[in-house]
């Protein structure tokens, strides 16, 4: 079975968390694609497990080989397959795990689905892990776009009740986000980089996780990128951010809190401005309309559950002894998993738009 997703643009993903080596198989590309190493190292660096005590203490270098499809830094047509190799794991923190299933992990569908013989170790294919090479996507992807004027910036909106500033949604410029990504913790307000950093730390001690909400800007669209029905723009993009583990949620534009409002309110009413460009006046529908890209900003929000691996006591089952237990998880895992999240959530987006796009471009 392999892990892939795309129509034009398509990605394979292979490997699990304590496998040898992890990577992916990239098709659809073409020939004469320059290949940028400094955005993918930027993003694998932001990526990164532990670099902070805010994150997992397991060390990974992240350092990724491409053994086909580049020559000279150039795509040559062929599949593009990167191959990154794990080396700080420890497979014994998780033997007890094989007949005692950690509570919100995949653990027991697993073992149910693959009769036992399910890689156990650090959750296997269904861990965190394989982020790492779908960033080394979404930076390639992300490459592509920016030569086309497609900019897409990521923050942590929330921790918890913990929230960073509000922003103006209709009056949106890419140049007051684009310091995000200078920012080990992408928030626009310090006061609350604090708060939230302080919460994490908190959390940490009492052997507990907390949840975030991670919010997406992608600036510089086109107007009518994307299908009706299945193959929308939210349809796309929601179908790529459900695969990143630990996503429980996601909404464009005004979301949920459009319920709350009137048609009048909601609605975005058109106008022409000095360029001669049409424009809506307010951003409610978060840049798309119908499943198509209205050319305002791409806005949506993406939302995290709380690590499942903590290190307090929990319920659970002994499978051999089909019995009623208790289990306490050790190993190395983040306390809030939407920090590390934020460049993944940031190259799913542009791989799912750039999938979108390919139809009649020239990528080079």
């Amino acid at each position: 079975m392999s892990y892939s997703f795309g129509k034009n643009l398509r990605i394979t993903v292979f490997g699990q968390s304590h496998s040898d080596s992890i990577g992916l198989v990239i098709d659809g590309l073409g020939a004469g694609i320059k290949i940028n190493y400094e955005l993918i190292d930027r993003q694998l660096e932001r990526r990164k497990p532990g670099k902070n005590k805010l994150t997992t203490k397991r060390k990974e270098d992240d350092e990724y080989k491409f053994i086909s499809g580049i020559v000279d830094d150039y795509t040559c047509g062929s599949s593009i397959c990167a191959v990154i190799k794990n080396k700080d794991y420890i497979k014994k923190d998780y033997e007890n795990l094989r007949r005692n299933p950690r509570p919100s992990h995949a653990d027991y569908p697993a073992f149910v689905k693959y009769h036992g013989f399910n890689d156990i170790s650090g959750g296997g294919q269904f861990s965190g892990r394989l982020t790492a090479p779908i960033t080394i996507a979404g930076a390639i992807a992300q490459d592509i776009l920016s030569k086309k004027g497609i900019k897409i910036v990521t923050r942590l909106e929330s921790i918890n009740i913990i929230e960073d500033c509000k922003i103006d949604y209709d009056n949106l410029e890419f140049s007051d986000l684009e310091n995000l990504y200078l920012k080990d913790f992408p928030v626009l307000d310090q006061t609350k980089k604090r708060q939230m950093s302080d919460l994490i730390e908190e959390v940490r001690k009492k052997e507990d996780s907390v949840g975030a909400v991670v919010e997406c800007f992608a600036f510089g669209l086109p107007v009518g990128i994307g299908e009706p029905l299945y193959d929308s723009v939210e349809s796309k993009i929601s179908s790529a951010i459900f695969s990143i583990p630990g996503v429980r949620g996601i909404e464009f534009g005004r979301g949920f809190a459009a319920t709350e409002m009137l048609g009048s309110d909601h609605n975005d009413e058109y106008y022409i401005d000095e360029e001669g460009k049409i424009k809506t006046r307010t951003n409610n529908h978060g840049g798309v309309i119908g499943g198509l890209t209205t050319s305002m900003p791409i806005i949506f929000r993406t939302a995290f559950k709380p690590t499942s691996s903590i290190s307090k006591t929990q319920k659970t089952v002994d499978l051999k002894n089909k019995e009623n237990t208790e289990l306490k998880i050790i190993g190395r895992h983040d306390p809030c998993i939407g920090i590390r999240a934020v460049p993944v959530v940031e190259a799913m987006a542009a791989i799912s738009l750039l999938d979108l796009m390919m139809t009649g471009w020239d990528l080079r």
